[in-house]
């Protein structure tokens, strides 16, 4: 008896310690299309960026469309049903760092567009979040 009652008590000591990995919420399936397709978004935008001509302006239309494609996804997204307050706030913090990464390519996007119109990034221009630290 001894034995099986330390067998249980084991059993129940990992229950204890998995189940709650089990609860805790990452992106949701919904937040994890949108990352990643804010992920092909942000190659297209690095690609159209080395090119020049009209493979560059092909390149940031095709960025604007998967932009706005992502925006508008963003916008009906909604955190499901029945989640407790913690996965509430992971929802939330995860559709934060999407909204940042989103203004952060809209930026710099923003950006090479004033470049190419011969506008630079002089006084007053700003920058971008995902231009910090770059070049």
């Amino acid at each position: 008896m001894n034995a099986i009652k330390k067998i249980v008590l084991a059993s129940l000591g990992m229950l204890v310690l998995v189940v709650p990995l089990f609860s805790v919420a990452g992106p949701d399936s919904n937040q994890q299309m949108m990352i990643q397709k804010a992920q092909q978004a942000k190659k297209e935008l690095a690609a159209a960026q080395a090119a020049t001509g009209a493979d560059r302006q092909k390149m940031m239309e095709t960025h604007m469309k998967m932009m706005s494609d992502v925006m508008a996804q963003m916008q009906k997204a909604k955190p499901g049903t029945g989640m407790t307050p913690e996965q509430m706030r992971e929802w939330i913090d995860e559709h934060l760092k999407l909204m940042n990464e989103m203004m952060s390519q809209m930026m710099d996007e923003h950006h090479m567009m004033m470049q190419g119109m011969g506008m630079g990034m002089g006084v007053g221009m700003g920058m971008g979040m995902g231009m910090q630290g770059k070049k």
